[in-house]
């Protein structure tokens, strides 16, 4: 997936942090407290378990020295809520039981309150690990920052964390309460579809409606405003078409009754630059909510994680608020600046918490 990595030193207390998504598998190696590699791999868990499989031996293949004996495994998890699974609390247990197989003895998961569990307890524990990874990362920023927004917008969905006082201040602590506060938002910069960000949207000087259909994404908006990496844009795009220039145009133009042909590409990026409006202005909200129920000052700090990191600086810009880069709030002076070990570590950032909240406990 990325550059290869040196071999790791034999002697060193390795911790690899793991966060399983319905969507992707990221994972963290700390050395002795210091991040030393970040990787994603794609899994459609809804596919099946043999995804989960592949993403581990991929990340195997990549780190043969922390399968030994001495390195310890740390997880968390969203993937329990994908339809392969009856319920949450089968695929807490589900999950846990194939990490455990595949990593071995030195396996912990977290839950969100109690902290880590043995994997064989997770099922009497599911409430408190199920789609706990926003808690593992808030939990590791919080005596860092002391207070802060933590504001993670991944592919998918969006976390806005309040921290206070170098604790995690979230008044919802599952899915359900917390996208009844605001603190999850369902959407994200690239398998979210357009339809879900609102029903009307500028275009060639007036609002139309959008048809509510399957037709484009918001990996279509941000791959036309040139702000999404490439190297996460791996999801098949709505028609399983090109993610070329043509193919995007022609994806944001079914959404509103056209074809791209009938406009140029000025009107096209015009359309993508609404969209992306009315994607921050629905964050916007979100974030605003948070923070007033926290009590948080005008002047606490946006940190900003996963790989629509790109939003949370404008975001931050627009409301006078400093902006953190979550990797740089987790640097270690004893290891030179990486820009593209940064950049994966702003990605995967709940599996870089998993990682160095285990090294903390041993």
């Amino acid at each position: 997936m990325r550059r290869p990595m040196s071999r790791l030193p034999d002697r060193a207390r390795r911790h690899v942090g793991w966060d399983i998504g319905g969507a992707h598998v990221k994972a963290c190696v700390v050395e002795d407290g210091v991040v030393r590699d970040v990787a994603q791999w794609p899994c459609p868990l809804w596919k099946g378990l043999a995804c989960l499989d592949a993403a581990l031996a991929g990340a195997r293949q990549r780190w043969p020295e922390a399968w030994d004996a001495t390195t310890r495994h740390a997880a968390t998890m969203t993937g329990e809520m994908v339809d392969l699974f009856a319920d949450r609390e089968e695929g807490v247990a589900s999950l846990a039981a194939r990490l455990a197989e595949a990593l071995g003895p030195a396996l912990s998961i977290y839950a969100a309150g109690p902290g880590f569990t043995a994997p064989h307890e997770a099922r009497r524990h599911w409430r408190a690990i199920a789609s706990a990874n926003w808690h593992a990362t808030a939990a590791m920023l919080a005596p860092r920052v002391g207070d802060a927004l933590l504001l993670d917008i991944g592919s998918t969905t969006t976390d806005a964390i309040a921290l206070r006082a170098g604790r995690v201040a979230a008044r919802g602590m599952n899915d359900a309460e917390r996208l009844a506060t605001g603190e999850l938002v369902y959407q994200g910069v690239v398998r979210t579809p357009l339809c879900a960000l609102g029903a009307r949207v500028p275009f060639d000087g007036r609002p139309v409606n959008v048809m509510n259909e399957f037709f484009a994404t918001s990996a279509d908006v941000y791959r036309l405003t040139g702000e999404l990496d490439p190297i996460h844009d791996q999801d098949a795009s709505a028609d399983n078409g090109s993610k070329s220039l043509a193919g995007t145009h022609q994806r944001l133009a079914r959404m509103i009754g056209r074809d791209a042909r009938d406009h140029g590409a000025t009107q096209w990026f015009a359309l993508a630059q609404a969209w992306r409006r009315v994607q921050v202005a629905e964050i916007e909200g979100q974030l605003a909510r948070v923070a007033t129920a926290a009590g948080l000052l005008d002047d606490a700090p946006l940190v900003g994680a996963g790989c629509g990191a790109f939003l949370v600086a404008d975001i931050a810009g627009r409301a006078g608020r400093p902006f953190l880069r979550f990797a740089d709030v987790v640097s270690d002076s004893r290891a030179p600046v990486d820009a593209t070990l940064a950049g994966w570590t702003d990605v995967c950032a709940p599996a870089v918490a998993i990682a160095l909240l285990a090294f903390a406990e041993t």
